[in-house]
């Protein structure tokens, strides 16, 4: 098991490398599959998973335990001992992987394990979005042709077909020994995924050779500084020595850029002006933003750099559009932010923690993406996305950004923290550099000290800098407004997809527990009663009031739906609808399930008698004296019988209970019908036992918490421009509170839904006994199962078409 994951952990560290290792993706993770085959129980492929994880990380991430070290100041050593043990939460994929790997492997075959796993690994990393946003696919960057299949389905795309094709290498080395014909199908899997990549690249690329542009080129001028030390800066010369001389080197390059370049606008990197701009909080800061607009109106051309913005709420990490004669046009607020260095959760802040952590910054997020317009000099007016630092590892802004109509990605950052480990800094703009592939937008790139680089819509670099060095970038891009990928189209989908496909996954495991389930129509076999039994005693005043409590719940359900249907407001207004829910179903539900609880007994036979017990109470009635029972003409408030007594009467009290033939048959009693059409129909009811797909739990809590996380998911993403937008601005109590307003409405529209659901069913039973009385059982049966499928699998499937359509 060790050789297997440090064997896999090696070959991903050379994948990670880049250049010619993103050949190693296809086979990097063949050696871990053969440990986890390998592992029978659940624990120690769990085990396997957590090792993996660790091997991972520090085979492919030191480099960031290191960086975190030196920025908190705390040593390299002790941010890479504090990376390897948050290894399981920093990479959390590997145990979703081996977990569904290792229960799918269970029931299905290789092939349906292999595609399980993919989908527990991807929506993993969709549901726990990573702090850097990686995921294996992002290693094909290097391949030109493999790298564009992003475009359909993003780095989780591609991560799927590199899970698919290592899953193909173990399956055809495990049958090796059965000879050629064995292992030709699980290496066809394997080969599948390069071959789809290839062909996409091909087909889409366009020809080296072709000299045809569309569109009128935007020259850009990158401004790369290389002052990284701020506050270093400060401590030795003070703050308006600092931004005297941070100003002048970016004028004196833009000068260059401009006017020896001819550069048409300018770029300078994130947090370039180490101050607010437009919203001066001195004297000598409003001075500053006169210099500023004072040079860039001799320029001519358009500015766009990193700033800070403010207002009554905090401050902001920000971009500012500045243009010549107009002066600052619009400013973009950074919607991700780095946890723990720009933002502390508002719940953990606290002077403690401020000590403890003195280098975190308070600043606000910014509310999504936005596009803005770069007016030229010639006339042009050109719409560009501006994404600072942490920004371009969301799919989802990028997206939005094209979606809004822009023709160009605008990118900065301020890697300078990876200095001396550049690789976190390439891996950054690995992943910018994807942004491009997935909107097929050109993408300009201003860093620090490095990274910086101009990359056309195929994610190729065009131009770029070395780390560590001042640098000006010239380059010519060509904005244009391309047709829209599937990616910008359906956004993030593979996420989605990947859920989905779990969720019918588990609702596959339970079919074949339906399959007997109508058989023997007419004397249907029941389970064994294990005494004792819990049941109501009811009187018939305690009957009847149960059972109106509950019917005015049903009514108040159905009335519901037609309130929903009639009342367009209250669709939108989920605290209307949770008030409704609340004072026409549950509380009716909940006073009817009291007066139950209130009559509750348990129910036993001791030697040849019935008897009733309810803590001290006692009662006891000879079997002998029990001539048949008789089962309610309506199960309200619940299925339950009568007693016919020896004499002919019926006994005082009705018994409720779950399985009221089974409880006759446990007694040897006759069981009597009263009312033909009413005794089939109470028959069918009771044929059928209850499914765990019909159980409360799975019906109304985990299929609403399964529709509502995706929903949730878009809707801050739209709202916030971020997974977590909404607890990056509000803080988590807010978040929370939003979540459980929506997981509250899709329970209430799951429990709607079933009730319109069961409403057909029972009057479809009811029709049935009434015209086809010998087949009432097997076309409860049926109805049975529809209503399972239209709830279990055409809500997600209606969510899942409403998502794409977004």
């Amino acid at each position: 098991m060790v050789a297997g994951i440090l064997a896999s952990a090696a070959l991903s560290a050379l994948y990670a490398r880049g250049g010619a290792g993103w050949l190693l993706g296809f086979v990097m993770l063949a050696p871990w599959l053969f440990t986890l085959n390998a592992s029978r129980t659940l624990a120690a492929t769990l085990g396997c998973a957590y090792l993996m994880s660790l091997a991972f990380t520090a085979a492919v991430f030191p480099w960031f335990g290191i960086a975190l070290g030196r920025y908190t100041q705390t040593g390299a050593g002790i941010g890479l001992a504090v990376l390897l043990l948050a290894a399981p939460l920093f990479q959390p994929q590997f145990l979703a992987f081996a977990l569904v790997r290792h229960v799918a492997g269970r029931r299905h075959g290789p092939l349906l394990r292999a595609l399980a796993a993919a989908a527990a690994w991807v929506a993993a990393e969709w549901l726990l979005p990573k702090l850097l946003g990686d995921t294996l696919g992002y290693g094909l960057y290097p391949s030109r042709l493999m790298r564009q299949g992003a475009a359909i389905g993003g780095g989780a795309g591609l991560t799927v077909l590199l899970l698919l094709a290592n899953e193909g290498i173990v399956a055809a080395l495990a049958r090796r020994r059965d000879g050629w014909r064995a292992i030709a199908q699980p290496f066809a899997l394997a080969a599948l995924g390069p071959l789809l990549l290839a062909g996409y690249g091909l087909a889409v690329l366009p020809d080296k050779d072709s000299s045809v542009v569309a569109g009128k080129p935007l020259r850009v001028g990158l401004v790369q500084a290389n002052l990284v030390d701020y506050e270093g800066m400060r401590r030795h010369k003070g703050a308006r020595a600092v931004v005297q001389e941070v100003l002048a080197t970016h004028f004196a390059m833009s000068y260059d850029a401009v006017v020896r370049r001819h550069a048409e606008v300018v770029l300078w990197s994130e947090t370039a002006y180490p101050t607010t701009f437009g919203h001066p909080k001195s004297a000598a800061g409003a001075e500053f933003d006169r210099e500023i607009l004072a040079n860039v109106r001799a320029a001519g051309v358009p500015f766009v750099f990193g700033t800070y913005d403010i207002d009554s709420d905090g401050e902001y990490n920000a971009a500012a559009f500045v243009q010549p004669g107009a002066g600052l046009t619009g400013l973009y607020r950074k919607t991700r932010l780095f946890p723990f260095t720009e933002y502390v959760p508002e719940w953990l802040d606290g002077p403690r923690l401020r000590q403890l952590l003195p280098w975190t910054g308070n600043w606000r997020a910014g509310n999504g993406a936005r596009v803005f317009p770069l007016r030229l000099a010639d006339g042009r007016e050109i719409p560009v996305l501006p994404l600072i630092c942490l920004d371009d590892v969301d799919a989802g802004l990028a997206i939005t950004g094209a979606r809004l109509g822009a023709q160009a990605i605008v990118t900065m950052s301020n890697d300078s923290w990876f200095s001396t480990d550049p690789e976190g800094a390439r891996l950054h703009q690995t992943v910018a550099a994807f942004r491009s592939i997935e909107t097929r937008l050109p993408q300009v790139r201003v860093t620090t000290n490095g990274y910086s680089a101009v990359f056309d819509a195929s994610g190729s670099q065009l131009a770029g800098t070395r780390m560590g060095e001042p640098a000006l970038v010239i380059a010519d891009v060509v904005p244009s407004q391309p047709a829209p990928t599937l990616m910008v189209r359906w956004g993030d989908w593979v996420g989605r997809a990947a859920c989905a496909f779990l969720l019918l996954l588990a609702a596959r495991a339970t079919i074949p527990s339906w399959r007997s389930e109508g058989e023997g129509a007419t004397s249907p076999a029941q389970p064994a009663m294990r005494f004792p039994v819990r049941v109501a005693v009811l009187p018939p005043a305690a009957r009847f009031a149960a059972a109106l409590l509950r019917a005015l719940a049903r009514a108040g359900l159905l009335g519901i739906c037609v309130a929903l249907l009639l009342n367009e407001p209250l669709r939108t207004n989920t605290l209307a609808q949770i008030r409704l829910f609340s004072g026409l179903f549950l509380a009716p539900e909940i006073a009817s399930w009291c007066v139950l609880l209130a009559f509750a007994a348990q129910a036993s036979i001791d030697g040849a008698a019935l008897v009733l017990t309810r803590g001290a109470q006692r009662i006891e009635l000879a079997l002998g004296e029990i001539a048949s029972v008789e089962l309610w003409r309506l199960p309200i408030p619940a299925a339950g019988l009568a007693l016919r007594l020896a004499s002919g009467q019926r006994w005082h009290y009705g018994l409720a209970l779950a399985n009221p033939m089974a409880f006759a048959a446990a007694l040897g009693l006759e069981q009597e019908q009263p009312g033909a059409v009413m005794g089939v129909y109470a028959r069918a009811r009771l044929a059928l036992r209850r499914r765990k797909l019909d159980l409360p739990l799975a019906k109304f809590v985990l299929l609403p918490l399964a529709l509502a996380i995706p929903a949730f998911h878009l809707h801050q993403h739209i709202a916030y421009g971020s997974a977590f937008g909404e607890y990056y601005t509000f803080g988590l109590k807010a978040y929370l509170t939003a979540f459980a307003l929506w997981w509250a409405a899709w329970s209430i529209g799951v429990v709607l839904s079933a009730a319109l659901l069961r409403a057909a069913i029972e009057a479809g039973t009811l029709m049935a006994a009434l015209l086809r009385p010998a087949q009432v059982v097997a076309v409860r049966s049926w109805l049975e199962r529809a209503g399972r499928l239209a709830l279990y699998l055409g809500l997600p499937g209606w969510l899942l078409a409403n998502l794409y359509g977004a």
